[in-house]
């Protein structure tokens, strides 16, 4: 499994966040972005999670919530990944489909993309 520390990842999820057009940044709302290490038990090879109310599914109701939350997961990317340039890509990767998921976009149309 390639090594990398946790900050050292951490970093490049931020990298990866702001690579993110300012457009689209600009419309993301009440949403926070975590890295942990491992994913749930039943789902080990998972390395990303959007969890919250997509925008497109908001209305009148939606005042006074917790963040929706995106964490992306560590140990599932490094252990796909043989070199650090793939880390990045899968990291990018990662956070472009769980943000495409906070704009309501679904696995299919992330498929068809290549955002898989």
């Amino acid at each position: 499994m390639l090594e990398m520390t946790r900050e050292e990842f951490e970093e490049l999820v931020a990298e990866a966040l702001d690579r993110i057009p300012p457009e689209l940044t600009r419309l993301m709302d009440n949403v926070a972005v975590f890295v942990e290490d491992e994913p749930p038990a039943d789902d080990p090879e998972l390395l990303g999670l959007y969890e919250g109310t997509p925008l497109t599914d908001r209305g009148e109701w939606y005042a006074g919530v917790l963040p929706d939350r995106i964490t992306v997961y560590r140990g599932p990317t490094l252990r796909m990944c043989g070199t650090r340039e793939e880390v990045v890509e899968e990291t990018e990767v990662t956070v472009v489909h769980e943000i495409a998921h906070h704009f309501g976009i679904d696995d299919a149309r992330l498929h068809a993309l290549g955002y898989g």
